[in-house]
Parts: C-alpha cells; sequence; structure tokens
C-alpha cells in the first residue's frame, strides 16, 4: 500500500513518521473558504476538499494508495480562528484564548480503493490567564504565525496550558486516535501492520 499525506504540514508529516509510516506528500491547490459555521462539518468539507484535489492530481486509478488528509481549526466562544494575518491578529487571538478554553477540531478525509470516508475530532485546550507581559513575549517568538489559533501546543504556548480533555495530537494537528479507529474500522487497516 502506498500512502500520501495531503498536507504540507511538518507536524502532520512528523507525527506520520512516528507512527513508523512510509508516505509521500502531495499537496494540491484546493479552495478553503465556505460558509459553513459548524466546525465539525467545516473540517471535514475542508479536508475532502484537500484530499479530493490530491486524488483528482494523483489519478482514481490508483487503487492501492491510502490518501490522508486532514484540517483543523481552534473555535472559542463561537468564532473560528485560523492561521493570524498578522502580528495583530495573533494577539487578538492569544487574548481571546487567556484565561478560558476553546476547542481544537479537526477533520480527517481517508481515501483508499474508491472509498471515502470523513471524521471529525475535538480536543477542549484550557489556557491560563495570560499577563501583558506574557502575550508580548509570545509574540515576539516565530510560533503564533503559522498556526491555527496562533499558537503551538508542543512548543513555548505549553507554559500557558493547564489541561486538555481529548486527543493532544489533534492539538498538534493531526487526530491520531481517530484516524487509527477510522482506519480499522472502515477500512480493515491496522496501522501497526503497515509497511
Amino acid at each position: 500500500m502506498k500512502i500520501i499525506l495531503a498536507s504540507k504540514s511538518p507536524r502532520r508529516r512528523e507525527i506520520l513518521e512516528n507512527l513508523g509510516l512510509e508516505f509521500d506528500i502531495v499537496v494540491a491547490d484546493a479552495d478553503e473558504s465556505s460558509d459553513i459555521r459548524e466546525p465539525d462539518a467545516l473540517v471535514m468539507t475542508l479536508a475532502a476538499r484537500k484530499g479530493r484535489a490530491v486524488r483528482e492530481k494523483i489519478g482514481d486509478e490508483k487503487n492501492d494508495t491510502l490518501i490522508i488528509a486532514c484540517d483543523t481549526l481552534v473555535y472559542a466562544d463561537g468564532e473560528f480562528l485560523g492561521k493570524p494575518r498578522d502580528r495583530a491578529d495573533a494577539e487578538r487571538m492569544i487574548r481571546t484564548l487567556s484565561g478560558s478554553f476553546h476547542y481544537v477540531v479537526s477533520g480527517i478525509y481517508l481515501c483508499y480503493n474508491g472509498r471515502e470516508v470523513s471524521a471529525a475530532a475535538s480536543t477542549k485546550v484550557f489556557f491560563d490567564e495570560l499577563t501583558d507581559s506574557d502575550v508580548e513575549a509570545y509574540l515576539n517568538t516565530s510560533e503564533p504565525y503559522d498556526k491555527a489559533g496562533a499558537y503551538a501546543i508542543q512548543g513555548k504556548a505549553s507554559a500557558y496550558i493547564s489541561g486538555i480533555e481529548g486527543d493532544y495530537f489533534n492539538v498538534v494537528g493531526l487526530p491520531v486516535n481517530l484516524l487509527c479507529k477510522t482506519l480499522k474500522n472502515e477500512f480493515g487497516i491496522d496501522i501497526n501492520n503497515i509497511r
């Protein structure tokens, strides 16, 4: 079986590598605009767009290929927090998260032997109350600017996270538990048996 990760995310790549999987990365442009306001539906829709764009790029005849696509967003106070546009946007997001909790929601899209499956996972993340100097210090790092919600749980922001409920790897960028369960339950693929 050939595996394709439909993402250029270094975090998703690292997670799959840590699972011992060999895979290729193929990225195709996909429209990420949407009017969907329900988090699970939105991330599953966007993941499917990415995966289908890659499927079209490589050709449908590659049935021995497993395509894995993912989309992740941060959802706080009824607002979707994507990657910040600039420093001011990152600051606004960090202040929104400060002293509260939010949800990291990921949608996965899997395609194998012509069959497509989508699923979503949500993780609740609790943030400490941040001082102005905490916010300023974090904004002076490179971390906030290429991540949904403007923070990296596996980086310096870990100092401010008091707890999570759910899959840690979902917050990093790929819901491993959901991925493995979906592969096994929907396709009969055990991640431990992939060579």
